[in-house]
């Protein structure tokens, strides 16, 4: 394999949503507003990561020169650590959202968002262990909650603030207080991005963000996508300060945006300086080429 020719391609449906470039830096890159192919994959482990980008695409834009993906080729769900993988497989009915599978101590798994919706892949998904849970982060992440939910036999659950986008949820979070909802996992209202948004922190290493927050390649650090903020983005600020000094994890998995793991105490100082930032933060309007991937 070598760096180019490839026949890898990017075809006309991308919308920039950032998924196959977190999965394969330096091969996948945003050009001209769009991905596209920055080189050919040098060695099998590139190869992979390329077929883990053209699995999880949303409009299944990235394609190899056969212009058909080998089953056998598709990676996920992936481990990311011994507690959690990426389902991949990204729908293009929640926003193109990551969603993840966490297990718990007995074995089951609960779910953060939702990957697209097929009954093989869910059932891909349970091989890994039972899925208790159905944990939405807000409004935008609903389409296929109520399906995984019911096949898996899980609750599914949802903040009173974006329940007119789940109203037959199982479990309904209230108010702005931190709340356990099972052993060693919190749910952690925090408003801005919707009203109903919510991170969800397990076993003080990880924290599922959905949109309020995520780590930027551009800037390596963690951000606030303030362009793409659908309720307030001085409530998101005020969010953050009430929140802050109680989150504790290594672990950032959001909705969309990058992945990173890094020590908790300096998760923790990154957190407290981008609260500070948010308060300098004002409405502005909606504007998703402004997020700094």
């Amino acid at each position: 394999m070598t760096d180019a020719p490839t026949d890898w391609y990017v075809d006309d449906r991308c919308t920039n949503c950032d998924v196959a470039r977190q999965l394969a830096p330096g091969l996948i890159g945003e050009v001209n507003g769009r991905s596209e192919i920055l080189r050919g994959p040098r060695d099998a482990t590139e190869e992979r990561a390329l077929h883990a980008a053209a699995f999880a695409c949303p409009t299944r834009s990235i394609r190899p020169g056969t212009r058909r993906l080998a089953p056998d080729r598709d990676p996920f769900p992936l481990a990311l650590d011994d507690a959690v993988h990426l389902c991949g497989h990204n729908s293009p009915h929640t926003a193109a959202a990551n969603s993840y599978l966490l297990r718990r101590p007995s074995g089951a798994r609960m779910m953060i968002d939702t990957p697209r919706w097929s009954e093989a892949l869910a059932a891909r998904y349970e091989r890994l262990g039972p899925v208790t849970d159905v944990l939405l982060t807000h409004r935008d992440h609903t389409a296929h909650g109520r399906r995984y939910a019911d096949r898996f036999g899980a609750r599914l659950w949802i903040h009173e603030g974006d329940l007119d986008a789940a109203p037959d949820a199982d479990r309904v979070l209230r108010g702005t207080e931190a709340v356990e909802i099972a052993e060693g996992v919190r749910a952690v209202p925090l408003p801005g991005h919707t009203e109903g948004s919510v991170l969800y922190l397990a076993d003080e290493r990880y924290c599922f963000s959905g949109d309020s927050f995520y780590w930027s390649r551009t800037t390596d650090d963690i951000e606030v996508a303030e362009s793409v903020t659908w309720y307030s983005v001085e409530e998101l600020a005020a969010s953050l300060a009430r929140t802050v000094d109680r989150l504790r994890f290594e672990w950032l998995l959001p909705g969309h945006g990058d992945r990173r793991r890094l020590p908790a105490g300096e998760m923790a100082r990154r957190m407290r300086q981008l609260a500070v930032r948010a308060r300098g933060m004002r409405p502005r309007p909606v504007d998703f080429t402004a997020v700094r991937w």
